[in-house]
């Protein structure tokens, strides 16, 4: 595919959560509706109280800087799909995993969850949802990106994006104009649906030629990967095809009031499978050696 990178909009160009007003039932509920804090601190290279004690190599600036490192604050923005997107409590127990993802990194990372359900990598630019992270995003902020189930519907013309596609819309939109800007771009392959194999009980790939091109574009790129594909795959092996139905949004009638027929819905999660699946992104987190990966702690603070 021959394209152009998606242009980046100037910080002025786009108010902050304007894309997301109130009293529509489809939209997120973003966690960062307070505005963006403080941009992190400086390297100590550039530290005004570090250039006091003498060169780049002091003992004293190479204290600071280690502390800035264990100290890492910033916004981690999401933009994604319904799978993670944050639900009103209109449809509880339904949840996504970047509504829960918060809890599991210190206070000072503010997880800004820009996710909204039916949007491909392609939409999800062309409606200028990507423009309005990028019109606030600020070094030193992450960009977590997770797309691929609408993507793949082949029959839906507003949606379906072919791999190839994709593929290149993650690298020219989501990793070089997030780096462009100064941030972190983060790849998420896409997470499992509740598809297995009834012979073996073993759960299938989902979306594998995206998860493939997920996993190629990230190492072209040298960016960083969150393989949620797998790691999700590997959970639900290890619980098995019954229990599974307790993480995805599996209800029976009258067991909650917003779902009083019941529901049988092998893509989106319930709390539980929400919490789960935020837990398995936060624990590859941790391994990535990014700045926010010291601020990962091992069970939900929040």
């Amino acid at each position: 595919m021959t394209r152009q990178p998606f242009a980046v909009p100037a910080a002025t160009a786009i108010r902050p959560c304007s894309i997301l007003p109130e009293g529509r039932s489809d939209e997120p509920i973003s966690s960062e509706q307070r505005h963006h804090p403080q941009t992190p601190p400086p390297r100590c290279r550039r530290c005004a109280r570090c250039r006091r004690h003498g060169r780049a190599g002091s003992s004293r600036q190479r204290l600071c800087r280690a502390g800035s490192a264990a100290a890492a604050t910033g916004t981690l923005y999401i933009a994604s799909d319904s799978t993670a997107q944050t639900y009103s409590s209109g449809y509880h127990p339904q949840a996504g995993w970047g509504q829960k993802l918060s809890s599991y990194f210190t206070s000072r990372i503010t997880v800004a969850n820009r996710a909204i359900g039916g949007r491909s990598s392609r939409s999800f630019i062309e409606q200028g949802r990507l423009a309005a992270i990028h019109a606030v995003i600020r070094p030193g902020d992450h960009l977590f990106v997770q797309f691929g189930h609408n993507d793949a519907t082949v029959g839906n013309a507003e949606r379906y994006t072919p791999p190839a596609d994709y593929k290149e819309y993650l690298r020219n939109d989501y990793i070089r104009a997030t780096r462009a800007l100064g941030a972190t771009p983060v790849v998420v392959t896409p997470v499992s649906r509740r598809s297995y194999n009834a012979s073996t009980g073993k759960f299938n790939v989902s979306f594998p030629a995206y998860v493939d091109a997920a996993k190629a574009v990230a190492r072209e790129e040298n960016a960083a990967l969150v393989d949620l594909s797998a790691a999700s795959r590997s959970y639900l092996d290890g619980i098995g095809v019954e229990a599974s139905k307790g993480v995805f949004l599996w209800l029976d009638a009258g067991q909650y009031p917003n779902f009083p027929g019941g529901v049988q819905d092998n893509t989106h999660f319930q709390e539980r499978g929400a919490v789960e699946m935020a837990r398995l992104v936060s624990r590859s987190v941790a391994g990535l050696g990014l700045p926010i990966s010291g601020e990962v702690v091992p069970t939900a603070a929040r």
